[in-house]
């Protein structure tokens, strides 16, 4: 009988691994259209508001819709841009505002992965209608945060468990990112590393076939080549890797100094602005048109102007220019009440800083220093790591978004270096630092917590009469039931411990059409999972996130061995602790 459990307990297994595939394989596909409509319509609104496919690269041409213009057509299109969006972002999904990336970290680390469905639609009109009349801001916020409203919505519909919903949440986000840049690694890596912040091997599995299936969903409607088209570059010298080196602490301190720019001009828009919210981005519209009257290469995303300033079509002056013009436009569309990313926004900064410290290098050390334009290249991904202190993610995105592997050791120097010096300038990121000024630390310790001195051998129950893996499943459903848990132990008839089966197992089992069927589960046994072990030595708050992961209402308390199990812990007793520890309210002392 042993053995038929143990091949029931694999069976069910497996059938959970195809379902989890299943749903990477859905979510990666729904990401994947929703990258090409999201694409379709910036373009769309791009050739509405400008006459041009890019305006960033037109000079000061005029919109051949309204001729009569001339170029000042760009000081109305922000203010009539935002007055379709921000009564919609207003109405129907306020956190569609701002860059989005903050958003679904703060719902997969705090609220289960929970995002409302609508936020998908609002956040793609929005954020195109943004990017479509001027607005100077990125692609992958408003695509990280359409993937993941689908993962969650998908996750809601079928009623998965959190930990589920977290995962499909970072399978939309990594979906949308390969789908959107052509870059299936980076879209990994961006979730695991910014949106999970984790890399368990379960979820890493299905964030690839998610990420997968959205770059051939994309490729299928964009084609298989780099984002960027940018010419070869190669490391000649010796010498060049001090300068790499320097370059990176140099695009460290910009990336840092974006984040500090794009939260004061927040700041400032939110003291000078005194008027309903909704109408807020049109009346801001103004001064970011102003902006592109003078600069109409901030005009949108600008990868027309990043291509030609790494290619050096830009003197030394008017590169800082850009960067300094880039830096406000940014942070003022954002402050505004705009919607879109900063990803693409720093990877600008960056080739501007990249390539002015390139052409100063260049004059100083002729001999030695190489292209200019690699110092732009390398530039690129030193500032959104200095920013979002993701190196893994800044590497291997820019590999992918240029296809340029030769400069990828300077790139890792430089890379590594922004890292630590974002780090040891800033403690937030561009994408934390939104979350700390609303009050939420993702990175705070526990050390203040009720629970951080308590371990579960102070809160653990007597262990509930196990459950034989022989028992049929009948009677197992009247044992839950009589138990009043919602999970119980299973073993063996020597006492080997096999798992758990909870309640919900048994009737979904039960209620199947085919329970009659050969290899239906007959048996607890069957149906018996091992979920995240607890011990009596563990800390309170991480047997608290095993049971926030796992099905039933308990878990069994395994010994050092974790081999048997010797108490059981629930949500009830955990609570029950931070009862005792908290201080009683006012209003109930009164």
């Amino acid at each position: 009988m042993g053995d038929v459990v143990s091949a029931g307990r694999v069976r069910h297994a497996g059938q959970a691994q195809w379902g989890v595939i299943a749903l990477a394989l859905v979510v990666g596909a729904g990401a994947g259209a929703g990258a090409i409509a999201f694409r379709w319509l910036i373009q769309t609104f791009t050739r509405l508001f400008s006459g041009h496919a890019d305006y960033s690269s037109a000079g000061h041409a005029s919109n051949p819709h309204v001729p009569w213009l001339g170029p000042w057509f760009v000081l109305l299109a922000p203010a009539l841009g935002g007055l379709l969006y921000g009564p919609l972002v207003q109405r129907f999904a306020r956190e569609a505002r701002g860059h989005g990336v903050p958003e679904v970290m703060y719902a997969v680390a705090l609220r289960g992965g929970r995002i409302a469905p609508q936020v998908a639609v609002v956040k793609a009109l929005a954020s195109a209608l943004c990017m479509g009349s001027g607005g100077s801001v990125g692609r992958e916020g408003p695509i990280v945060q359409i993937g993941s409203a689908l993962g969650s919505t998908l996750g809601r519909v079928l009623r998965v468990p959190e930990n589920r919903m977290r995962m499909l949440v970072a399978c939309g986000a990594a979906g949308g990112i390969a789908a959107t840049f052509n870059a299936p690694l980076a879209g990994v890596f961006f979730a695991m590393e910014l949106i999970l912040r984790d890399f368990a091997v379960e979820s890493f599995g299905a964030v690839v076939i998610s990420s997968v299936t959205a770059s051939v969903v994309g490729r299928a409607a964009f084609g298989d080549t780099a984002f960027l088209a940018l010419p070869a570059f190669h490391v000649t010298h010796l010498t060049q890797y001090l300068l790499f080196a320097l370059l990176g602490v140099v695009a460290g301190a910009v990336g840092v100094g974006f984040t500090r720019v794009l939260y004061w001009v927040e700041d400032a828009c939110d003291w000078a602005w005194r008027g309903p919210e909704w109408l807020r981005p049109a009346v801001g519209g103004l001064l970011l048109g102003g902006l592109l009257l003078v600069l109409p290469q901030m005009y949108g995303v600008g990868y027309p102007v990043l291509g030609d300033a790494i290619k050096g079509r830009y003197a030394l002056g008017f590169l800082l220019l850009l960067l300094v013009g880039k830096m406000f436009a940014t942070s003022l569309t954002i402050g505004i009440g705009g919607s879109g990313g900063v990803f693409a926004p720093s990877l600008f900064l960056g080739a501007m800083a990249g390539t002015a410290f390139g052409t100063v290098a260049h004059h100083l050390v002729p001999g030695s220093a190489g292209v200019v334009g690699a110092y732009g290249l390398v530039g690129m991904g030193a500032a959104f790591a200095g920013a979002a202190r993701a190196p893994i993610t800044a590497v291997i995105v820019l590999f992918e978004l240029t296809g340029e592997y030769s400069i990828i050791l300077p790139m890792m120097l430089a890379i590594v270096l922004a890292t630590l010096t974002g780090r040891l300038l800033s403690r937030d990121t561009i994408y934390t630092l939104k979350l700390r000024r609303r009050g939420i630390d993702l990175d705070a310790g526990r050390a203040d917590s009720p629970l951080a001195s308590a371990f579960v051998r102070d809160v653990m129950e007597d262990l509930p009469t196990s459950l034989p893996g022989t028992l049929p499943l009948k009677d197992a459903a009247d044992a839950l039931a009589l138990s009043g848990r919602g999970a119980l132990p299973v073993t063996t008839p020597d006492g080997r411990y096999l798992g758990v089966i909870t309640a919900r197992a048994v009737a979904e089992a039960l209620a199947a059409p085919d329970i009659d069927t050969a290899g239906a589960p007959v048996a607890a046994g069957d149906l018996a999972e091992v979920p995240h072990s607890v011990t009596p030595g563990m800390p309170l708050a991480a047997a608290l996130h095993a049971l926030v992961v796992a099905d039933g209402s308990g878990l069994p308390v395994l010994d050092d061995h974790r081999d048997a199990p010797v108490g059981w812990i629930t949500h009830q007793a955990i609570l029950s602790r931070l009862h005792a520890s908290a201080p009683v309210p006012a209003w109930i002392a009164e």
